[in-house]
This record gives structure tokens, sequence and C-alpha cells, in this order.
């Protein structure tokens, strides 16, 4: 059965007197407390402590005797319950993300790189073997004029105008496709 509060701490409570007001808590608290985690509250803990501060300066204007102040205590914490439900419901309900869940899609940069560089393969091929050779090994390769003209069995000169052949060539590719119509 829970403590009952003694006249004197009553009359302590209702007067103003600190040591009444802590008797109040060590005694009506943990209703207090019961009353907000039986209603669902996640930091009952803390809605307890608002209650109790905000009945500290109004004790000494407490009629009706025990009875009076568990009334006016418990419907402290009945405003704050409803305080506390009208915030939940109008706070965003806050989920894990979840990837495998996450419809949304958005190109990364990688899909964007092969996205260009599948335009730029397909204007490759439309390129003679030779020419889309030199530049591959030339540009994406990164090889020297002298290590392409060992790879292709060509002497440098010859290295040297397929690749300004073949840059040409896609030059005019590129201007035909930009004045394409789409």
């Amino acid at each position: 059965m829970a403590a009952q509060l003694t006249d004197d701490e009553l009359s302590a409570a209702l007067t103003g007197d600190p040591s009444g007001f802590s008797a109040v808590y060590t005694t009506i608290s943990p209703a207090v407390l019961g009353y907000f985690r039986a209603r669902g509250v996640d930091d009952a803990e803390a809605l307890t402590q608002d209650v109790f501060v905000d009945i500290l300066p109004k004790l000494t204007g407490v009629k009706g005797g025990r009875t009076g102040l568990r009334t006016f205590i418990f419907s402290v914490a009945h405003a704050r319950l409803v305080d506390y439900h009208r915030r939940s419901a109008r706070a965003p309900h806050l989920t894990e993300y979840d990837p495998l869940q996450d419809e949304r899609y958005s190109n990364s940069a990688e899909d964007d790189v092969l996205g260009r560089l599948g335009g730029i393969t397909s204007t490759l091929s439309m390129l003679n073997d030779e020419h889309r050779e030199v530049l591959i090994l030339r540009i994406v390769a990164d090889l020297s004029i002298e290590q392409v003209a060992g790879i292709m069995n060509k002497t440098p000169g010859a290295i040297k105008q397929l690749q300004r052949r073949g840059l040409l060539a896609l030059r005019e590719l590129v201007k035909e496709k930009d004045h394409a119509p789409s």
C-alpha cells in the first residue's frame, strides 16, 4: 500500500515549506510515474518531473486536504499527458532507413560516366578499326606513341597519322551527332 502524507507534511507542503514539498514528491510521485507508464508515455520520468515542477509554486493555493492535493496533482498530470499526446500526434513518425525499401533512384557517378561512355563507345564504333584502336590506346590506356606503335606493329609516324585522322573523323562524328535532331 502506498505511503500517506502525515498531517504535518501536508500542512508544511500547503504553506510552501520545502520539506513538505519533498514529502509530497516522495509520497505521490510513484503514483504519477505509474500513471504515465500505464498510459504509454516514452519518458514517464521526465513527464513526472514536469508535473512536480509545475505544481511547486501552486501548492499554497490548494484546498481540500489530502484528497484535494491528489486531485490537483493528477489534474496537472492529466493535462501534461494530453499535451504529450498532442505533441506526439504532430511530431513526424521516425523510422529506420532501409535501403531495400527505398524506391527512389538517382544515378550514381558511375552510372553517369558509364552512360556517357556508352555514347562515346557508340561514336567510336563508327570509326575504322585502326583509328579506333589508336585513339583508345592513346587516350584511354594513356600509352605513348612509341608504345602504341610497338603494340600495333607500326612506325611512330604511322601512329601519329592514324591518331590525327582518327581525331578528325571523331570530331566530324560528334558535330553530326550534336546537330542531329533528337
